[in-house]
């Protein structure tokens, strides 16, 4: 499969199933799509230097054209382009595989101190009650990822909410606690936790800092976007208490393990704005994501908006790498891509793992493949006493994968967002094995515009 586009003025070719990346001239490119659909209607090679004569004859020189062709076949031999998918038949074995749980998501808070207009936890509540987890319910779910973690020595353990500094002492007790397992099981917890920064003090920076491998602090960029959507419970905005406390936390951290997370909305199709601006501010790691609600929302995106937004990806991914070039660069969390390694090859049939690698806990201890399903007690697959109790829901996510999803298999993406995300296409159409169709057409923006700006870069350092 191969996948050809134009951005900011490069010629990219993207080789999806080897993940090879060409910047061509304007000959070559042409050249391609009559070289290879020719090649997949089963003419012979040796017919295609008269072929591609004909086709592009107006257009190019003949030496041009052939020069052209015969680069485009030594790159299709040495396994460069035109590559074969060997991919799907690995498939089978990895349905298969052993499940191991790798992450858990602990709702330490299904309340919040925020009434954001916009949060999938309904002001933290989840579909049900207001509720802290207590440390007896956390020490039992780290006990069972110990337990089921195999072999696995890296495990990962998120506090989420809701707002986790709520239940901030319990958050301090369970993390004490993880430590004390690690050397007599070997294993090593990695610690993150994510909060809208209302109840930031320097005590909770100082050990968030010692403690937490990362911060995600939650902010939608300027102001008045931002105390729109992301109110206290009486209307009055949140961006002027906390930008000074975010700034502190990412100096602290060397702006390094962190990342100031927004969402834009209806409200900010030009959303570009609001990461610039948290750019700025002097933030150097940034995550600006699309809203996913429901269609009847006033702020919720909708079909007619994709011309608009993927026009604002572009113009962000010009002003990114402009500002790359001058000494300033950030890094956009949508835009960071490895094109010489990236994720293995499971993580990139399957995604995220959730429901199998990944599970959230409520405060009470109920067990759901993700914090998007949680509330959803179609997905309750157990709890922190008994385990996983339903196991047909685990199965169920251990199919999830690109081949799985019609939408995916011929989608040059599907390597990229790995079928996206399971919560999304459940909300949508009541499947996991389906595709958020607006959230896909901004992946492949994206995944275009990384690229893109991985091939300046290259150019910039002569590579």
């Amino acid at each position: 499969m191969i996948h050809q586009y134009k951005n900011n003025g490069y010629n990219i070719v993207l080789d999806v199933n080897s993940g090879s990346v060409h910047v061509v001239d304007d000959v070559v490119y042409d050249v391609i799509p009559v070289a290879f659909e020719s090649l997949d209607k089963g003419i012979e090679e040796e017919k295609l230097p008269g072929i591609v004569a004909d086709s592009l004859k107006d257009k190019y020189p003949q030496s041009d054209l052939q020069e052209a062709l015969a680069e485009i076949l030594e790159l299709k031999k040495e396994g460069l382009l035109g590559t074969e998918d060997i991919y799907e038949n690995y498939i089978t074995d990895f349905k298969k595989r052993e499940t191991v749980v790798k992450a858990l998501c602990l709702h330490i808070a299904h309340d919040c101190n925020l009434a954001c207009k916009y949060c999938f936890a309904e002001e933290g509540e989840y579909h049900g009650r207001r509720a802290l987890m207590s440390f007896e319910v956390g020490k039992k779910a780290l006990d069972f990822l110990v337990a089921n973690s195999g072999n696995r020595v890296n495990l990962e353990v998120d506090f989420f909410g809701g707002e986790p500094l709520m239940n901030w002492q319990v958050v301090k007790d369970l993390v004490k606690y993880g430590r004390s397992l690690e050397k007599t099981h070997n294993k090593k917890f990695r610690f993150t936790l994510t909060t809208n920064g209302i109840l930031l003090n320097d005590e909770i920076i100082e050990f968030l800092n010692q403690e937490m491998s990362n911060v995600v602090l939650s902010i939608d960029g300027r102001k008045e976007i931002n105390d729109l959507m992301r109110p206290h419970r009486g209307g009055q905005g949140s961006y002027d208490s906390i930008v000074p406390k975010f700034k502190k936390v990412a100096e602290s951290r060397n702006q390094m393990n962190y990342y100031v997370r927004g969402t834009f909305t209806r409200n900010n199709l030009d959303f570009a704005e609001d990461v610039m601006h948290l750019a700025d501010l002097g933030f150097k790691q940034i995550s600006v994501e699309p809203v996913v609600a429901s269609p009847e929302e006033d702020y919720a995106l909708r079909e007619e908006d994709i011309p608009k937004l993927l026009d604002e990806y572009d113009r962000l991914a010009v002003e990114l790498l402009k500002r790359r070039k001058e000494g300033r660069g950030v890094n956009f969390f949508h835009f960071m891509i490895d094109l010489k390694g990236g994720p293995c090859v499971a993580k990139r049939l399957s995604g995220c793992g959730s429901g199998t690698e990944y599970l959230a806990v409520t405060p009470w201890g109920d067990f759901y493949p993700c914090h998007q399903f949680v509330g959803k007690e179609e997905f309750l697959m157990g709890n922190v006493d008994e385990g996983i109790t339903r196991t047909d829901i685990r199965d169920e996510f251990k199919t999830c994968n690109v081949y799985a999803k019609e939408k995916c298999r011929n989608c040059f993406a599907k390597f990229y967002c790995s079928g996206g995300c399971a919560a999304n296409s459940y909300n949508f159409h009541g499947n996991i094995n389906d595709a958020y169709d607006l959230g896909c057409e901004l992946q492949r923006k994206r995944i275009e515009c990384a690229i893109m700006i991985k091939a300046a870069l290259a150019e910039q350092e002569g590579e």
